[in-house]
């Protein structure tokens, strides 16, 4: 989840609205982030375009746009501070699937703003 958020940071920052063309994450390889994008795609984050061709050892893919639940996963998770219990709460957990990262994120977003969770 640590490079999802990361590669969502990178795409909404891209000033047109549109993937940029390459994202670059310090420790990751570009299979990886070609990956977890072409996966971001199905999970409906992104808009993705797949790349994957005979030189790929995974699916690769970039990223075209972010979707809607794209930018509300990434409002969640933007801060700093609610990332970092959310990831505690994950850890506590054993991990979950990507719905219950945004939940735990939605009601952690709740509570900083007074509307209990």
């Amino acid at each position: 989840m640590e490079l999802v958020r990361a590669i969502l940071l990178a795409a909404e920052s891209n000033p047109h609205g549109f993937g940029p063309e390459d994202i670059s994450i310090d420790g990751y390889t570009d299979e990886q982030i070609g990956y977890h994008i072409y996966l971001m795609g199905q999970a409906g984050l992104v808009e993705s375009i797949d790349r994957t061709n005979i030189r790929h050892k995974s699916p690769y893919a970039t990223i075209k746009t972010v979707t809607w639940a794209g930018h509300e996963f990434i409002s969640g998770a933007r801060s700093p501070t609610i990332w970092s219990q959310a990831k505690g709460l994950m850890h506590k957990a054993g991990d979950g699937s990507f719905q219950v990262w945004q939940s735990v994120l939605t009601d952690l977003v709740k509570q900083s703003i007074g509307l209990g969770g």
